[in-house]
């Protein structure tokens, strides 16, 4: 069994003082904080992460999970329903996904021989393997955004193609809202970069067991950091 939840943080004035500190408006630190204050939903000190979520905006989110989120006063009373969607072969769906969408990219040694793979962002993998991008003038740097979200049009699509080819489902329609990235300081020396994409679209269901499977696992990568949840609506 699975749960969806939408919470909402608790603006009232008994935490009125640290609502910065839970949803600042930064949008680096914000990721950070926002995968700190979810946590505080699934209390436990050997606690795995079990569930997925994403943040719709103004303190609002959805959480995907296996076990059902404990209420915290940091957030309004949970809103919390059974997640077992009944869906058959042919059925079509409207979706939402905000993903950290990567690839493998071997990276050579010597001739032909390979030492390492890194996984890369799509977008900026596909940006900088366009002729001129990685040496831009700096007087043309103002062009970049318009191209990237060109390209994130284009293998944003190709990526999930080719997720749906594993997990029972077709695009068949599909808008790329945005392309930002983000940074995430580990520690003083150390910081992570993510790319995230917004896109919504509509799909068809192929293989409802391996499609439901995949809704529970998330897609891409960055789970622990508000990516890969797939919010889904009849049609």
């Amino acid at each position: 069994m699975m749960f969806l939840t939408r919470a909402i943080l608790n603006r009232n004035a008994g935490i009125g003082s640290i609502t910065s500190l839970l949803d600042p408006q930064n949008p680096n630190q914000a990721l950070d904080a926002h995968h700190r204050l979810i946590w505080t939903l699934f209390p436990g000190k050997d606690s795995t992460r079990d569930f997925l979520w994403r943040s719709d905006g103004n303190g609002r989110f959805y959480v995907l999970s296996h076990r059902m989120p404990v209420q915290s006063d940091l957030f309004l009373p949970l809103e919390i329903r059974e997640f077992a969607p009944n869906l058959s072969q042919g059925d079509k769906l409207s979706f939402a996904l905000r993903a950290n969408a990567t690839r493998a990219r071997r990276i050579k040694k010597d001739g032909d021989s390979y030492h390492r793979i890194l996984r890369v962002d799509i977008v900026m993998d596909a940006l900088y393997s366009t002729p001129g991008q990685k040496t831009l003038d700096p007087d043309k740097l103002s062009e970049r955004p318009g191209k990237r979200m060109l390209i994130a049009d284009r293998v944003a699509r190709e990526w999930l193609e080719s997720v749906g080819d594993r997990v029972g489902i077709s695009i068949e329609k599909l808008q790329v809202e945005d392309y930002s990235v983000r940074q995430i300081r580990r520690s003083k020396r150390s910081t992570v970069t993510l790319g995230l994409l917004d896109m919504r679209g509509v799909l068809m269901v192929d293989n409802p067991d391996l499609f439901v499977a995949a809704l529970a696992k998330g897609f891409g990568r960055a789970k622990a950091f508000g990516c890969g949840l797939m919010l889904i609506r009849r049609i």
